[in-house]
């Protein structure tokens, strides 16, 4: 039972590693990723075809290749990052593409009389935005957030390769050290009441919001 307890204590130590790359890159990754929806659906062509690119280039390689280049080839330029902050740039500019295109379909799913009501009504872009169609595009785009978020938190395991001890990193090294199974089950369960919660949360949210659908 002590051993049990022991390795309990290190690995939620590697966990508190784990739970700051989350919740920062959720919380730097979802207005990015607004502000790039809004730059996929711009007339201003330029920074259109610029959105597009940057989704396209984070959507189209893995969150893996993301976070070696962000940390061996960026050095080679001269960008010397902390392994912390290494890993936050890639997973941020990797989940911001992910959220901005489940924003761009949120907007585009709103139909078109409630933007020209608004203009009818005299808003300004920004009034209309604030306070018309992003409330009812967050009703939208509530359940593939969800989805998006409980995948970060499987997708942290990922920073293992920059030899951070994080969660996972840590349950392994207790197992090749005590050759015992049990910091992966550990490590499962953590895992899985993480997903749970943000479950819970997301089903709450989609509950509050949807309610004024009806």
């Amino acid at each position: 039972m002590e051993k049990f307890f022991d390795m309990t204590v290190l690995i939620m130590e590697g966990a508190q590693v784990t739970l700051e790359i989350f919740f920062v890159t959720l919380i730097l990754s979802l207005p990015i990723g607004a502000l790039a929806a809004l730059g996929r659906i711009s007339s201003f062509a330029p920074l259109r075809y610029l959105m597009e690119f940057y989704v396209w280039i984070m959507r189209g390689t893995p969150l893996m290749l993301q976070l070696l280049f962000v940390y061996f080839a960026l050095p080679m330029v001269g960008i010397m990052l902390p392994d912390v902050a290494a890993a936050l740039l890639a997973f941020t500019l990797n989940y911001a593409a992910y959220f901005a295109e489940v924003f761009r379909a949120g907007i585009q799913a709103i139909p078109r009389g409630q933007y020209e009501a608004s203009k009818a009504l005299g808003l300004k872009h920004w009034q209309m935005m604030r306070y018309i169609i992003f409330p009812q595009v967050l009703r939208v785009v509530l359940p593939p957030i969800s989805n998006e978020t409980i995948n970060l938190v499987k997708d942290t395991s990922l920073i293992y390769i920059l030899a951070m001890n994080d969660l996972l990193r840590v349950a392994r090294t207790i197992v090749q050290r005590e050759f015992d199974m049990t910091p992966f089950v550990i490590a499962g369960a953590f895992y899985l009441i993480m997903t749970a919660v943000l479950t819970w949360i997301f089903k709450k949210l989609e509950q509050r919001y949807g309610s004024y659908e009806t």
